[in-house]
């Protein structure tokens, strides 16, 4: 790593740049990419980061989900921060700072840097120079039946050409490559835990598409006519091709559009909007990706149960946290529909428990003890659906504070499945439900409560999410996560996670849950509980034993009874 620091920092007078800045993202701006630049310079291999190299100093901003790990991985080379310390950062001045224009917006450059420093465009990408990013094999990209979707692509478009006229608008830029999949009902394999397409997309108000990718990816849509020659564009003769529409204005997202793509469209046209439509049509599931999102948490409720009675019951011997990962995978990979985790599985025991996005490896994994709470947050991808659970459990009786901390946590998560959407319509409101019974102990965790999910697309989607900032309104068809934690550094980590959607029932929006598998009864003080709170706990539960008890054997369905 410390090479990597030097050879970057002997570019540096070649480009006359005072620093060069790494951030997470590829040039699709997916979280979770095969890329891996950030890792190379930092060693940090959380999903959440961006590096800054001064020529003697270096600094790593991450999120609170990563601030145990960020220390553990990155401490020793680099000063950390929280992402809050980058908006108008002045922890340096005056300084010209190299940036790959590919990876940035031009919302993030101005929200970081212009204020106290200046930037330079570095065409090549210097990460990339010192160390070759390996290639991936990528499957070809494939289409999904409207049975699968629930809506075809012709209702689609029609969505998006109503908001360009709307706006008055020629075209827009879909650079997000999850908003394209959903236009084209289209999916691939690009990101390393979703089947995500790498495509980009110009929509005009005459319906005329433009799909910019990679050939080969692309034969067996244009064999399926999904896509027609003509509305087929090669990614590298991009420039000259775009430049040749005819037209005024464009339609960009500041979220995902780099300065690259900004540039050459601002080139010839007016940019009149920054803010791509699609991001809330997609994450208003219809009914069929309800149903189908249904089902897959079945399967996996199923999986989820297998290896909870197992890790609790059956087995006898000492396992890692890598060997109780593999074990779960293995569960789920009884099922034909499970193609993939949805992202790397989270098996943390005792003091690993508290880091919140840990990462078992073998060469540094616990093996858990008796004593131990395990931690397992995990998630699968489906045909046709993407689930995303934690479990907290014990393998022996816990210390009546452990016990009260995660029922407090339990009466959080009950909180926001119980809650009226009608009256507490926005992520931000129902955050302070989840974090009620915590904050009157003076505890708190330092994630959001919840996160939007894709159907069979990003573990992790917006615009909605239960946060202490997110305002957008909860709708009809929503789909979150529901996940009240408490971790404490060096001894636990504690947290309940279910996916949810919204379901109107007699004009009230009401969440119901999508995931499917027990809660550890061995942690909850059943006193500090209210009548309906253990109302709900018994309901929860009979549900996911009327779901899942019939894929199970008839010593799983015995031990899931003991939880009615």
């Amino acid at each position: 790593m410390k090479n990597y620091i030097k050879e970057l920092r002997s570019k540096f007078k070649k480009h006359e740049i005072d620093g060069y800045v790494i951030p997470k993202n590829d040039d699709y701006f997916t979280e979770y990419s095969k890329l891996n630049r950030l890792e190379v310079i930092s060693n940090f291999s959380g999903s959440a980061g961006l590096a800054i190299i001064l020529k003697n100093k270096n600094y790593l901003f991450t999120d609170g989900r990563y601030t145990i790990q960020s220390k553990i991985e990155s401490g020793k080379n680099f000063k950390i921060y929280g992402f809050e310390k980058l908006i108008n950062c002045s922890l340096f001045k005056n300084l010209t700072l190299g940036i790959d224009p590919k990876l940035f917006t031009n919302t993030q450059i101005k929200n970081y840097f212009l204020k106290h420093n200046k930037i330079k465009y570095v065409e090549k990408n210097l990460i990339d120079e010192i160390k070759k990013q390996k290639e991936h094999t990528s499957i070809p990209f494939f289409s999904l039946d409207k049975n699968i979707v629930g809506e075809s692509i012709n209702s689609k478009l029609n969505k998006i050409i109503k908001y360009l006229k709307k706006n008055k608008c020629d075209y827009i830029f879909i650079s997000a490559p999850e908003n394209v999949a959903w236009t084209l009902n289209v999916r691939g394999g690009d990101g390393p835990n979703s089947p995500i397409p790498n495509l980009r997309l110009i929509v005009s108000k005459s319906k005329k598409i433009l799909l910019i990718s990679n050939l080969k990816k692309c034969k067996q849509l244009l064999k399926n006519k999904i896509i027609k020659k003509d509305e087929f564009l090669d990614v590298n003769t991009l420039p000259s091709k775009m430049l040749h529409l005819k037209g005024k204005n464009f339609i960009v997202d500041d979220k995902s559009c780099s300065i690259y793509y900004e540039n050459l469209i601002k080139s010839k046209f007016k940019i009149i909007k920054r803010e791509d439509p699609i991001y809330l049509l997609k994450a208003i599931k219809n009914k069929i990706e309800i149903k189908n999102m249904i089902n897959a948490h079945i399967l996996d409720g199923v999986a989820l149960t297998k290896f909870l009675f197992w890790i609790k019951k059956i087995n006898k011997k000492k396992i890692t946290e890598v060997e109780a990962a593999k074990k779960l995978e293995y569960f789920r990979k009884l099922n034909k529909n499970f193609l993939y985790p949805s992202f790397d599985t989270i098996a943390g025991s005792g003091k690993n428990g508290a880091i919140v996005h840990y990462r078992a490896k073998k060469r540094n994994c616990r093996t858990i003890n008796k004593k131990d709470i395990l931690l397992c947050d995990s998630g699968g991808q489906y045909k046709y659906g993407t689930t995303d659970v934690t479990r907290t459990i014990c393998f022996s009786k816990q210390k009546q504070k452990i016990k009260n901390i995660f029922t407090k946590v339990l009466k959080g998560h009950i909180a926001v499945a119980t809650t009226d959407i009608n009256k507490d319509d926005t992520g931000k409101k129902i955050d302070k439900r989840a974090r009620k019974f915590l904050n009157e102990s003076n505890l708190d965790y330092a994630h959001g409560t919840g996160h939007g999910v894709g159907f069979f697309l990003n573990v992790h989607e917006g615009p909605q999410s239960i946060t202490k900032i997110n305002t957008v309104k909860i709708r009809e068809g929503m789909i979150l996560s529901n996940e009240p934690g408490y971790y404490k550094t060096n001894e636990y980590g504690i947290r309940i996670e279910n996916l949810v959607y919204v379901k109107k029932i007699n004009k009230k929006l009401l969440f119901k849950n999508l995931t499917m598998a027990p809660i550890e009864n061995d942690l909850i003080n059943f006193d500090l509980l209210t009548v309906n709170e253990k109302n709900y706990l018994f309901k929860y539960h009979l549900e996911v034993y009327s779901s899942i008890s019939k894929y199970l054997n008839l010593n799983e369905k015995n031990w899931l009874a003991t939880f009615i």
